[in-house]
């Protein structure tokens, strides 16, 4: 039997965070995803998505992925290797 709790993607958010230059707080991260169309992303949900809190749907990997200029497969870790823009 398969089964995941939380988010498979909490632990790359963060340290997607901690790569970029310089590194971007939660508060940057929303920012960015509401910029990018995401009105509803608050730091607090960025937090909740890092500590295993709050599910994240298809769109919004999708998203995270964009705005943290990573590529889907690294963010829920499917390869290792990490192609910033």
């Amino acid at each position: 039997m398969f089964t995941i709790k939380g988010n498979i993607c909490s632990e790359r958010v963060r340290l997607g965070r901690a790569l970029q230059k310089p590194p971007i707080t939660q508060e940057d991260l929303a920012k960015k995803l509401q910029f990018m169309g995401m009105e509803d992303m608050t730091p607090l949900i960025i937090s909740r998505i890092e500590k295993n809190q709050r599910h994240v749907c298809d769109a919004e990997l999708r998203m995270i992925a964009k705005a943290l200029e990573v590529t889907m497969e690294w963010l829920v870790g499917d390869s290792d290797e990490i192609k910033l823009r």
